[in-house]
């Protein structure tokens, strides 16, 4: 599946706030000191809670558009998962520890 150019834009767009690079191969989106980073379409939010998995610290599902955000912030509902809108900014924050 090729990446969207949202998801592409969104994940550049978050790396250059948190000072770090977009990793388009396997694994997490974004990786920062801050935070870990999963950026997700509406189509493909649902696979980010297993993604994030095993991953210490602040972890955010962060939504290319409104609608991937609106599903982000059901899916994470009771999980220590934080979620972002497409501009890097906290919509519910995460509530996992180093």
């Amino acid at each position: 599946m090729s990446e969207s150019k949202s998801h592409k834009a969104t994940s550049n767009r978050i790396a250059k706030k948190y000072n770090t690079d977009y990793n388009n191969g396997n694994g997490v989106d974004v990786k920062s000191p801050r935070a870990t980073i999963e950026v997700e379409t509406p189509d493909t939010v649902k696979d980010a809670p297993g993604q994030l998995r095993g991953h210490k610290g602040p972890a955010y599902i962060a939504g290319t558009n409104a609608e991937a955000v609106q599903k982000a912030i059901e899916i994470t509902k009771g999980t220590t998962i934080g979620v972002m809108n497409n501009q890097g900014n906290i919509v519910k924050r995460s509530t996992r520890k180093k």
